[in-house]
This record gives C-alpha cells, sequence and structure tokens, in this order.
C-alpha cells in the first residue's frame, strides 16, 4: 500500500515540519506488546520509554553522576567538531532522534563558524521536541532553514528530505546500541541509503568497560533510571489502557558479558495478572519473572569496524574522551 504523503505545515519561512505518524506510533505500541509480552520471555523495544514524562526523566539521568555517556559525547564533540566542521564541509545537519538538540548545538556552532551551514534536519517521535528546537535554532542561528520530520527512524527513514549540498547524518547518544546485532546491520544499510559521495554518518557508540561502571549507569543511587524503566508500565496503561501497577516490578539491570551488551528489566515482584484492554490481552507474571526493556551494546573498535562494513560502510575519523569511555565515528560510504 502506498504511503500516504506528509502533511506540511509551515510554521515561518524558515522552517517546515512534515509529520508522518498519523496513528502509526500507537499501532507500532499495539504491535509490540501483542508480540512481546505474549513471547516465552517478555521484551519490549526502548523507543516505548519516550512519552513526555520518559524524556524528562531520561533528561534527568543525563545528568546523573553514574550516567557518563552524555557528558563524554558532549566532551567530544566540543574538542573535535571545528574538525568535523572542516573535513566534511557540511551544508547541513540531519539528526536521527534529535530531542531537544542540545549537544547537537556544538556542532551547528562549528558548521555556522566554518560559513556552510544552511539547513538542519531534526528527526523524532515528539512533535513538541521538534517544533520547539524549530523556533529556537531559527532565531538562534541566522538564515538557517529547519526542515522537522517527526515520525519514527525504523518506519520512516526514506521521509528524510533529499539533500542540499553536503551533509552529516548524526545518530548521537549510543542509540545504535539498542539495536540486536542484525537488526543494527540492516538499519545502518538503511542509514548508508541517506549518504552521497560527499556526506558522512556521525555516529555515537559506548565502548566496553569495567561491568562496574556499565551497571552503575543504569542503576543510579538516586533511583531515577528504575522510576525511567517503569514508566514504561505508564505508557501501556494510557495508551492502551492497560491496569499494570508501577510498583509490583523491581527495576534490574546487568550486563551480560557473553554479548557486551547491557540489559534492563522490570522484574514482578509477586505473581499477577495484567489486562491490556485495547488488546483484549491477559498477561501473567510468576512471582520474579522478567519484562526485558534495553539491551544497549557497547562496543570494541573491531565490533563497530565490522557492523559498519556490513553496511557498507568504513570509519574515516575515529574520536574518543580521555578516558576512552565513549567514541565518536565519522563514516563513509565505500561504493561510491
Amino acid at each position: 500500500m502506498a504511503a500516504s504523503p506528509p502533511r506540511p505545515q509551515v510554521a515561518g519561512p524558515a522552517i517546515r515540519i512534515d509529520s508522518h505518524l498519523d496513528g502509526g506510533q500507537e499501532r507500532s505500541l499495539a504491535d509490540d506488546v501483542l508480540d512481546g509480552l505474549t513471547r516465552p520471555f517478555k521484551e519490549l523495544p526502548p523507543k516505548h520509554f519516550y512519552d513526555a514524562r520518559g524524556a524528562e526523566l531520561f533528561d534527568r539521568i543525563c545528568e546523573l553522576p553514574e550516567y557518563y555517556p552524555t557528558r563524554a559525547e558532549r566532551a567530544i564533540l566540543e574538542h573535535c567538531s571545528p574538525a568535523l566542521a572542516e573535513i566534511t564541509g557540511a551544508a547541513e545537519l540531519v539528526e536521527l532522534g534529535s530531542g531537544t538538540a542540545a549537544k547537537t548545538r556544538v556542532l551547528l556552532d562549528a558548521l555556522d563558524a566554518a560559513g556552510t551551514l544552511r539547513r538542519y534536519v531534526p528527526f523524532d517521535v515528539t512533535e513538541t521536541m521538534v517544533r520547539e528546537s524549530a523556533r529556537e535554532l531559527t532565531s538562534e542561528y541566522p538564515g538557517l532553514r529547519v526542515h522537522g520530520v517527526i515520525g519514527d527512524f525504523e518506519r520512516h527513514l526514506d521521509r528524510v528530505p533529499a539533500a542540499e549540498g553536503p551533509r552529516i547524518v548524526a545518530f548521537l547518544g549510543g542509540t545504535i546500541g539498542n539495536f540486536p546485532p542484525g537488526s543494527r546491520r540492516r538499519f545502518l544499510r538503511q542509514i548508508a541509503r541517506l549518504l552521497g559521495a560527499e556526506d558522512f554518518l556521525l555516529m555515537g557508540t559506548d565502548l566496553v568497560k569495567d561491568p562496574r561502571v556499565l551497571e552503575a549507569a543504569y542503576d543510579d543511587s538516586q533511583g531515577v533510571t528504575a522510576e525511567f524503566n517503569r514508566n514504561v508500565l505508564h505508557v501501556l496503561n494510557r495508551e492502551l489502557d492497560a491496569d499494570f501497577d508501577p510498583e509490583d516490578f523491581d527495576h534490574v539491570a546487568l550486563f551480560d558479558r557473553e554479548h557486551e551488551w547491557i540489559e534492563m528489566r522490570l522484574r514482578a515482584r509477586r505473581e499477577l495478572t495484567g489486562t491490556v484492554r485495547d488488546l483484549g490481552l491477559d498477561v501473567h507474571f510468576d512471582a520474579g519473572e522478567e519484562l526485558r526493556t534495553e539491551i544497549s551494546a557497547k562496543f570494541t573498535p573491531e565490533r563497530l569496524d565490522g557492523d559498519l562494513a556490513a553496511a557498507g560502510l568504513e570509519v574515516a575519523h575515529w574520536m574518543t574522551d580521555p578516558e576512552d569511555l565513549f567514541a565518536l565515528t565519522l563514516s563513509r560510504r565505500t561504493d561510491l
């Protein structure tokens, strides 16, 4: 069936916002619940964390002393952005999962200072964030045009507008680690299709390190990550008329040494049955049974090279913070 055309909503001469959701987000949640909560080992994809409350909680997580990825990635951007602007000559920046565009401003500053910046394309599922960042950035950067895309980048990546010059496609925050290996390589191949001969992928990846450091980052002493994890149950209750009590579940974060990824889970404190009324679905949990809500893969240079090569990409520049906690890579297609 042909995709419906976007609904352009012009908020000003410098701003265009296209929405591609049209109820698809709700359908995606329902499909994921039907699939994930009827499996022998229950799981949900982490994209459903990020309603307004989830986004607010994640912003708090990024400020926690245990949660190093945001600080490390920002430090790399602050150190390397002038060089990135010089290397790429980018006229536009496409950001997948743009959120509030907080870290992105460092790169926008460098492109603006280099005199090449023309357009920013924020891509996010949260409409309010896309609209607010568009208004803020067009006021901060005279002459900047913003073409916002409201959608799910796993389903709507082909809706990114055609390039208007050399571009950087940014996928920051280590979000690529949320994909299992097979899905990760498929998604990287989709991103590669956005790149022309003059374009680059700028991607953030969390690196393998001491498991104690990793587990602390996902199970902080203030309990903010636990609240963030349990928030997905509030999403199910609100969007699908479910009746889960988040207080019936403990937050669990553990490092899987075989796969070298962190898992976040919700563990039932007692035997219970929750009902998802919109789906006519009863979901039974035994006491101690777990629901996996996130994996976050950690990378070595070799693993990252392999994933990129499978997508027809290769690393042009590798950048890390002084403690080698996190990496940014600039990659290009190998077939152009």
